[in-house]
């Protein structure tokens, strides 16, 4: 495999995702030399499209550099290919004379592969590097790009944790995940004491009542005279609609490409805020969506997420080289290893935070759930406890 190496980069950007790029094509350098590494430019439609960029010209400096850059380089795409798109993409290879694809991203990346390795029948490999900030992959233990926005998002509730206490009231933060609540999770991570918030924490993986959300808020509020509260923004009622297809009226919701409920951007801090005025009335209460901040924020870029993305590109190298297949992060109890599986196994599916990662009966992390929180996303600032 010494011809032609094609890069590319899907879905959402991450503070980490030019790590495993970079990390993919120095490796190529060194165990290739003089292969051509080409960087498709807007994911899978610069493959369609014939757009590149020559990654084996740009010196290594200038690359390492890109590495620490937030975002991805590369530009990226929601491009969800099917069959017969996957089919335009596997021409468009074959006439750069690709001899292995190697694919940045999560769930809808990993399906791709799967697609264009089934379609190549063996003629190129196919690769998938992960990379997400919901942490949602099957197979992994965690994904590239989540612990950076776990930073952000822990530093950020711990922030408004101390905000409430010198001024009391209720604050609600919607964390992006829409089918997986690990990310709004990290919410907890730096929590002070038993005191501190959030008080509360609702996930995809439970159904939401606005009513039992009033009721906990106001329970909440007699405990710790504040409530800080961390929202999935993908959290759903019993009846498995999304919370904002509740909230909001129909003639407001808005849907991507795919059919799914826009739920960025939406007016669901607007319709919480509603339902705190209306249950609550009199009580101080804010809604923040947090939105992209989280997901690659230059100012919390964690050194262990930035090598292990890296590490997860050069080793897709490799990965290539024995045929094609997917990257994944495991942990074998005491550090994070690397490992080939299956692209069966991780396309199209998704991994659910643990039921165990919380308390059964209320909406807390449970010790299980810091314990992997913890180990992910430790303490990064030492603070004083407020005397209120």
């Amino acid at each position: 495999m010494s011809g032609t190496f094609v890069i590319a980069q899907g879905g959402g950007p991450t503070a980490v995702i030019n790590q495993t790029m970079v990390g993919a094509a120095l490796e190529i350098r060194k165990r290739h030399p003089g292969a051509k590494v080409l960087g498709s430019i807007h994911g899978v439609r610069g493959i369609r499209d014939g757009n590149y960029a020559d990654l084996s010209a740009i010196p290594e400096e200038q690359l390492r550099l890109i590495a620490a850059t937030p975002s991805a380089a590369l530009g990226s795409t929601r491009d969800k290919p099917d069959a017969a798109y996957c089919e335009v993409i596997l021409n468009g290879l074959k006439k750069a004379g690709a001899d292995a694809f190697i694919y940045i991203g999560g769930n809808d990346t990993s399906g791709t592969q799967q697609i264009l390795t089934d379609a190549a029948g063996g003629t190129m490999a196919f690769v998938h590097a992960p990379k997400t900030i919901d942490n949602d992959l099957e197979e992994n233990d965690h994904t590239p790009g989540f612990i950076s926005a776990a930073e952000f998002v822990a530093g950020a509730f711990l922030s408004v944790d101390l905000d409430f206490r010198a001024l009391p009231g209720i604050y609600v933060g919607i964390v992006m995940g829409r089918h997986a609540g690990f990310l709004t999770a990290a919410a907890a991570a730096w929590q002070l004491d038993p005191d501190s918030g959030p008080h509360l924490v609702y996930v995809p993986e439970r159904p939401f009542s606005a009513a039992g959300f009033i009721d906990d808020v106001r329970a909440t509020l007699d405990r710790h005279k504040r409530c800080i509260v961390a929202v999935s923004e993908g959290v759903s009622t019993a009846d498995g609609k999304a919370l904002v297809e509740s909230l909001v009226p129909p003639d407001k919701l808005e849907r991507d490409a795919h059919g799914n409920v826009k739920l960025s951007g939406s007016d669901l801090p607007a319709a919480l805020e509603r339902a705190l005025a209306e249950g609550l009335p009199g009580k101080r209460a804010r809604v923040d969506a947090l939105g992209y901040m989280p997901r690659g924020y230059v100012g919390a870029i964690s050194a262990v997420d930035a090598q292990e993305a890296f590490d997860a590109g050069a080793f897709a190298v490799a990965v290539a080289e024995e045929g094609g297949g997917s990257v994944a992060l495991q942990y074998d109890g005491t550090k994070t290893v690397l490992k080939k599986v299956p692209l069966k196994n991780v396309a199209g599916k998704t991994r659910h935070m643990p039921d165990d990662f919380m308390k059964p009966d209320v909406n807390q992390l449970s010790e299980a759930g810091m314990a992997y929180l913890k180990r992910l996303v430790p303490e990064k600032y030492k603070v004083g406890k407020p005397f209120v």
